[in-house]
């Protein structure tokens, strides 16, 4: 096997296991499972990854990665922080990508019990509040944002995203797409005094 095949190969494994886990949960995920959907065999898997528990952290930490590239794409743009915010909020938003925040929520509760997962998640949850933050700072200090308080406004606007993304995600039929959409929107307008059609 060349070195190029092992790395496609370990990615498409990695891209099948997060697919797996996103519809099964950690907890009814078996490796035959995620075999199965890789078209492999159990050997190959565990050749790659030696144990369940390695491969569920190393699933986590490869959708990690696709989110702290988006987050590391909006963070470099020199756009103005308003068209910053927007995207942030469009590529970040509670009714977008609903295997992948199926996959953030089990892991949260994962990571209760499983040192890897939990590590992964806190440097996911911790970039994410940075770039929010450098945003709004960014709007401050030039003047089209009015917080008093980045930090407390990065904390509020990502709980209130965390939430209902499990309301969504959980309780399918509480709140309609829309509405979760315009709550994000306006929750954001009232953090940093713009009106909620700016956002």
């Amino acid at each position: 096997m060349t070195r190029g095949f092992g790395r496609l190969r370990r990615e498409d494994l990695l891209k099948a296991a997060c697919e797996v886990i996103a519809e099964l949960g950690f907890g009814r995920t078996r490796a035959q499972d995620i075999a199965r959907a890789a078209g492999v065999s159990q050997a190959l898997l565990f050749y790659h990854f030696d144990t369940k528990e390695r491969l569920f952290a190393q699933a986590f930490a490869y959708a990690a990665r696709q989110h702290l590239d988006v987050l590391a794409e909006i963070e470099r743009s020199t756009r103005p922080p308003l068209d910053r915010l927007r995207t942030f909020l469009k590529r970040c938003s509670p009714t977008t990508g609903a295997d992948g925040w199926r996959l953030w929520i089990d892991a949260w509760a994962e990571s209760m019990r499983t040192p890897d997962l939990e590590e992964t998640s806190r440097r996911l949850d911790l970039q994410g509040r940075s770039v929010l933050r450098g945003i709004i700072e960014a709007g401050v200090a030039s003047g089209v944002f009015t917080c008093p308080d980045p930090d407390a406004a990065t904390w509020r606007l990502f709980a209130l995203c965390d939430g209902l993304a499990i309301q969504v995600n959980v309780h399918s039929r509480v709140l309609t797409r829309r509405r979760v959409a315009e709550l994000v929107r306006t929750a954001a307008a009232a953090e940093l005094g713009l009106a909620a059609e700016q956002l």
